[in-house]
């Protein structure tokens, strides 16, 4: 079940239609960011996830309704204004041959010059800033065609970081990363929404959701099904309903998070785990 959007949410989308030239993808979609979260969109392939998010950054025009940042309509902005509050890391990036990765984090303070105002102290700190909290700093020099998948990935979210606006939008950030970088990753956005930004994220983990985000907006067919806490988003009644997904829902031994774990089909000679009112975990 869905919940009317809050009207005084900084970002929010009104009854609004998205979609790609004639085809829709969205109709009469509305929600809001709560302000200060850690907003995750999750949901089934191709269900809008992404769609919602270049809406919300104003890559995507609504055909009808609007949407709303801080109480006028998105593209009644310039478009630096808005860089200047909602930073975007999109889905797939592709960088300019033979850049480095300091010139390409800087790319992040763009929307902070003009023709006045040139490259200062507060620009370098912030780019330095923003790739000591990625990891990259010691790939400042070295060009970004020639870096991993996953190196790759946090010198874009560094960019993004760069950028220092208030709301930041991320589409499927963990992208690449093996296990570690993920997590670690996931931990950096969660010190960034404690520092007061707001974040809305698009993960296909659900467990990562449910452990990381404050938020949860569940999507099927280009609308929202349920949203809220993890606790009220991560049910098996309500996995079963997005994604077709049999499931028990448990509690993540680390954080009391709810945690999905799939009900795959019975087989010869498996036998299910038995479990106890009491859960124990072993630390290595």
């Amino acid at each position: 079940m869905s919940v009317p959007p809050s009207r005084t949410a900084r970002l929010r989308v009104e009854s609004a239609t998205i979609g790609y030239d004639r085809r829709v993808i969205a109709e009469d979609l509305s929600v809001a960011i709560p302000d200060e979260s850690f907003t995750v969109i999750v949901g089934p392939n191709a269900c809008g996830k992404s769609t919602l998010l270049r809406g919300l950054s104003r890559l995507l025009k609504p055909s009808a309704g609007q949407v709303v940042l801080d109480g006028r309509d998105i593209t009644s902005y310039k478009t630096r204004e808005v860089a200047r509050q909602v930073g975007l890391l999109p889905q797939s990036s592709i960088a300019p041959d033979g850049i480095t990765v300091a010139d390409l984090v800087a790319r992040g303070r763009h929307p902070h010059q003009g023709f006045v105002r040139q490259w200062t102290e507060d620009d370098e700190r912030a780019v330095l800033t923003a790739m000591r909290q990625t990891s990259v700093a010691d790939l400042a020099g070295r060009p970004v065609d020639e870096l991993s998948g996953g190196q790759r990935q946090r010198v874009w979210v560094a960019m993004a970081l760069a950028q220092q606006t208030g709301i930041l939008l991320l589409d499927e950030p963990t992208t690449f990363l093996d296990i570690t970088h993920q997590i670690e990753l996931l931990e950096l956005f969660t010190d960034l929404h404690h520092a007061g930004h707001t974040l809305v994220a698009v993960l296909h983990d659900l467990n990562h959701a449910a452990r990381y985000g404050t938020h949860l907006i569940a999507m099927k067919d280009g609308a929202v099904v349920v949203e809220g806490t993890p606790e009220e988003v991560v049910t098996a009644d309500a996995i079963e309903e997005v994604f077709g997904l049999r499931c028990l829902v448990t509690r993540d031994p680390v954080t009391g998070s709810p945690q999905v774990v799939p009900l795959g089909r019975e087989r010869p000679g498996h036998r299910p785990a038995q479990t106890t009112d009491t859960e124990s975990a072993t630390h290595v």
